[in-house]
């Protein structure tokens, strides 16, 4: 047990320490605190919060005095280029309209001309067409046929290659527009160009062995201007393209010129001893025999027995010859002379030329026919 004395010294002790705590503790909270004790905020200094509330305002508001033709580009990344950009204002009426084609499709009369070769399609060097056939041998065809005639061809495979073709080059002539393709087929091809006035100076051919009347008229409707037929004829190509563009001279006067004398009575009743009414009655069997010629004819080469046609145009040489029809036996002759040439088919060209010959003569001789005498 502690006596009344230790205590005492105990207490004081205790009272001694409270204090000295107390005054450590006041001292502490009174002494400003250096940099390194004060507490870790992430906030800007009082003054830097001011100075950029008034930075802002003097960036919205200075004048921009740089000229507008020149505007410096600067690069902040390691290649810089340190480039100039110009800037040019472009007035309203000087950008150009482009919903409309500044050209347009013109087309001019075909003289009546010779025999189409390869090598009168020199003429339209620097022409431009559009070839959309998925056909792979008909494009080499074709290829072959304008091979070093100075026409550029390019090709799609389907509506849809031709479609993408357009949208980024405008610059052709004509589209040879096959009918019948896969994916886009020519006749919505062919409606999708139509509809796009940036299209409006192409003419669209189709290219098709449909001939019916109701075929020719749904691809008028789709908005094709012309129509070749399959096989292609290299006559038939030259007038389409003769007709489209200010190019070109058919090679030989026109037929109306170089037959004249469509039948030459003379040299007929001459082969028949000047007997007219021997004559007569040969003329009237020459329309009942071969009036119908050129169709049968057509029907040979369309076939393609060349051996039929051969022997059919031997007897109209024969024939035409004894009734002084020497423009048509000149024709057939030609022909039979062509068919030896399959790859080309030169002859179907010659057809063409036939069946407008025969019309002609068999007016001639209804017309001689019916004079009295």
């Amino acid at each position: 047990m502690l006596n009344e004395y230790q205590l005492e010294i105990i207490v004081s002790i205790a009272i001694v320490v409270g204090i000295f705590v107390v005054y450590l503790i006041f001292k502490r909270s009174s002494t400003p605190q250096t940099p390194s004790e004060k507490p870790e905020k992430h906030e800007l200094p009082e003054t830097t919060a001011q100075e950029t509330v008034k930075i802002v305002p003097e960036i919205q508001e200075a004048p921009y005095e740089e000229p507008l033709s020149e505007i410096p580009v600067f690069g902040t990344e390691e290649g810089d280029f340190g480039v100039t950009a110009p800037i040019f204002e472009v007035k309203p009426e000087e950008v150009p309209d482009r919903r409309k084609s500044d050209k347009t499709i013109q087309k001019r009369s075909v003289p009546g001309h010779g025999k189409i070769t390869k090598q009168n399609f020199s003429e339209f060097a620097g022409e431009r067409i559009l070839v959309a056939e998925d056909n792979l041998i008909n494009q080499k065809v074709l290829m072959g046929l304008l091979a070093g005639s100075g026409i550029e061809l390019v090709m799609a495979n389907d509506g849809q290659e031709a479609l993408d073709i357009l949208e980024n080059d405008t610059n052709f002539l004509m589209i040879l527009m096959d009918a019948h393709m896969p994916r886009v087929d020519g006749f919505e091809a062919t409606r999708i160009i139509r509809a796009n006035p940036l299209y409006d100076h192409i003419l669209v051919v189709a290219l098709s062995g449909d001939t019916a009347s109701d075929d020719i008229q749904k691809m008028k409707n789709a908005g094709m201007s012309e129509q070749l037929e399959k096989p292609l004829r290299m006559e038939s190509l030259y007038n389409i393209i003769y007709a489209y563009t200010g190019k070109g001279t058919p090679n030989d006067k026109p037929i109306e010129t170089n037959l004249r004398k469509i039948l030459d009575v003379d040299k007929g009743l001459q082969t028949c001893g000047e007997d007219e009414d021997f004559y007569r009655e040969i003329l009237s069997e020459f329309i009942a025999d071969y009036g119908n010629s050129a169709v049968k004819l057509g029907e040979f080469l369309r076939a393609n027995n060349l051996q039929e046609a051969r022997a059919y145009l031997l007897d109209i040489i024969g024939v035409s010859e004894n009734i002084g029809a020497h423009p048509l036996g000149e024709i057939a002759s030609n022909m039979k002379l062509a068919l030896s040439d399959a790859h080309e088919r030169s002859y179907f060209s010659l057809f063409d030329q036939y069946k407008v010959q025969l019309e002609r003569l068999m007016q001639e001789i209804r017309a001689y026919l019916g004079r009295e005498f």
